[in-house]
């Protein structure tokens, strides 16, 4: 059983009618309760075996948060969403009746009907309980045999969460004045509710069917996606850009497959430190897993090297199209969470932990670059082995001067993983959910797992440490974070619009009439020549819904062409990252153009350049 348990204001719902054919009769189709605990259900096959297990199992999990979140009700929520392994209908009406009569002696409870589709409404607390989610397993079944090691320890890991500011002082996250720190504020929440399934639509969804970007792919499986032209462009550049940035910091890039044997005794192992659950293929005679990132190549092409002390930091770099996760699908949310996407990694060689850090400042310095390029606000998490903290606190003070603002610090007691510390840029969204973008960990286990050594200066040979990087984090989930940092600067009354870099369309020349379509592609031509995208909207629509349709696309720039800037040469363009009109020349907007995009890759229009000439994807 999976549930997702919403402490909100206020809960109002109504069944409006049948979803399947099983859907009982509702006794009241609408429902309301207030201070209430919202609890999602998907009952799971898995539980049909014991179902007096789960039931009593929910009831007391039920009981227990309702009360340490003071709630005054309950609400069951038949929620179909959170998994995609369900019991049959008639089992989790049974499990959920029964739950339901197993607290409403206790608490307030009601109940929406099971089977239907249902409108509701609800406002979340927003406390850092407020938000929670428990996998329930009926007793004596074991963790589905997919699920690591490191998974498990995850679900029982003990930390504790403080904030490092900006004087280097740790304080307890309950005791920081948040007052001037609204979105670390969400972040801490997040992180410290453990809950990562959504229960509103992310507007980035929206935004990227609407612009053409991406769409969910009804010919595969949850969580794999469909880029079109824009979107793969998008997607293209910033490859590039992150690539470029590797490069440059020495990074050596290699290729390696998705798809590795099961049985290798290393990577068997090191699939029990990794949190993350696989996909598996079968054959005649044996059992391969699909890559979650790009390390397991890495290491064993590293395992085959002969490295001296003088080749140390010694990095490689693969950028994986793709990699997979077999995500819980309440979890899955657009581009925010998927179970193939692109990720860039970097897997760096030290001799020993004073080179480590080193390196892992300047990796930090580069995604920190990153972040930057994209302009996208970001909050610092930073996550330690307390024993490795405790050794290492001047390092902890220098990472926050260097981030410009105070961080979230997680402390564990032991070392559930293979690293001993990470860190991560963290974008919040409308929905004020935290996704990581960049992250560095410094790893102390998988070259001995791998047997990865270098010969030190007196022929010795030794296992140097490992820092795993990706500089920009999943691209996809990069876009993700443009769209929605697009929709909240429409909500706080700006402009959306991509980075000019990465916007699609950079010029878009609208001629009054057709007699200017000439001159409009006489100017296509000089800003293609100077690797500018551009395109001509030569449908035959009035200007004002041709720079109405410019706008909606946030074009960055639109230029109206007709009798006057025929004759004068001097062109209006309207600028839209600041919203004015500006009389100038083709020369003065190509400089202007390629100021702002100078040191970021081009790819050309992947569309045809008139509009009239395009089909549409959505």
């Amino acid at each position: 059983m999976r549930i997702l348990l919403i402490h909100s204001d206020y809960l109002k719902f109504e069944a409006r009618r049948p979803a399947i054919k099983e859907a009982e009769k509702p006794e009241k189709p609408k429902g309301e309760a207030e201070n209430v605990l919202v609890v999602f259900i998907a009952v799971e096959h898995g539980d049909e075996k014991n179902p007096d297990s789960v039931v009593k199992q929910l009831v007391g999990e039920i009981k227990e948060t309702a009360e340490r979140v003071k709630a005054e009700s309950v609400a069951l929520y038949p929620y179909a969403h959170l998994s995609s392994s369900l019991s049959s209908p008639s089992v989790a009406k049974k499990v959920i009746e029964r739950a339901y009569n197993g607290l409403k002696n206790d608490i307030p409870t009601i109940k929406a009907p099971f089977g239907y589709y249902k409108s509701f409404e609800l406002r979340c607390k927003g406390h850092p309980l407020s938000e929670l989610s428990r996998t329930i397993l009926p007793e004596g079944e074991k963790v589905d045999k997919e699920e690591s090691e490191a998974l498990k320890a995850e679900k029982k890991l003990k930390s504790e969460f403080f904030i490092l500011d900006m004087e280097g002082n740790l304080i307890p996250v309950d005791e920081f004045n948040f007052s001037n720190h609204e979105r670390l504020k969400k972040f801490s929440d997040y992180e410290i509710s453990g809950t990562r399934a959504s229960d509103r639509e992310p507007p980035h969804i929206k935004l990227m069917r609407s612009h053409e970007i991406a769409d969910y792919e009804p010919g595969s499986d949850a969580g794999n996606m469909r880029w079109y032209p824009q979107g793969s462009l998008i997607k293209r550049l910033l490859e590039e850009h992150v690539n470029n940035i590797v490069a440059e910091s020495g990074g050596m890039q290699v290729e390696t497959p998705i798809m590795y044997d099961y049985a290798h005794p290393q990577l068997s192992s090191y699939l029990n430190r990794f949190p993350a659950r696989q996909y598996r293929l079968k054959t005649e005679d044996r059992e391969f897993f699909l890559r979650f990132a790009a390390c397991f190549g890495q290491y064993l092409i590293k395992h085959d090297m002969l490295i001296s002390y003088r080749n140390l930091p010694l990095k490689l770099y693969e950028l994986s199209h793709y990699s997979f996760r077999y995500e819980q699908r309440g979890e899955l949310a657009g581009l925010r969470r998927l179970r193939a996407f692109t990720m860039p990694d970097m897997h760096t060689l030290t001799k020993d932990m004073e080179q480590a850090k080193k390196e892992f400042l300047r990796q930090y310095k580069l995604s920190l670059g990153w972040m930057r390029d994209l302009g996208l606000g970001y909050e610092v998490g930073i996550r330690f082995v307390r024993e490795f903290y405790d050794e290492n606190r001047e390092f902890a003070r220098e990472l926050v001067k260097l981030g410009g603002k105070p961080a979230l610090i997680e402390m564990w007691d032991s070392r559930p993983f293979y690293f001993v510390m990470k860190f991560e840029f963290n974008f919040v969204d409308a929905l004020d959910k935290a996704s990581a973008l960049s992250t560095v960990q410094i790893d102390i286990e998988n070259t001995k797992r791998f047997d990865i050594s270098y010969t030190n200066e007196h022929g010795e040979k030794k296992h140097p440490l490992l820092l795993h990087a990706s500089i920009s984090g999943s691209i996809d989930r990069n876009v993700y974070a443009l769209l929605e940092k697009a929709f909240l600067d429409q909500r706080n009354g700006k402009k959306p619009m991509l980075p000019l870099w990465l916007s699609p369309t950079q010029v878009r020349i609208l001629p009054v009439s057709e007699e200017f379509n000439p001159l409009a592609g006489k100017l296509l031509r000089k800003f293609e020549s100077d690797n500018i995208r551009v395109d001509i909207d030569d449908r035959g629509e009035s200007i004002g819904r041709k720079i109405r349709d410019a706008e909606t696309a946030w074009v960055p720039r639109i230029i109206v062409i007709g009798e006057r800037e025929g004759e004068s040469g001097r062109l209006s363009v309207r600028v839209r990252e600041n919203g004015e009109q500006r009389e100038m020349s083709i020369k003065e907007v190509i400089e202007d153009i390629k100021n702002k995009t100078r040191g970021f890759p081009f790819k050309p229009l992947p569309l045809p350049r008139l509009l009239s000439e395009r089909a549409r994807f959505v």
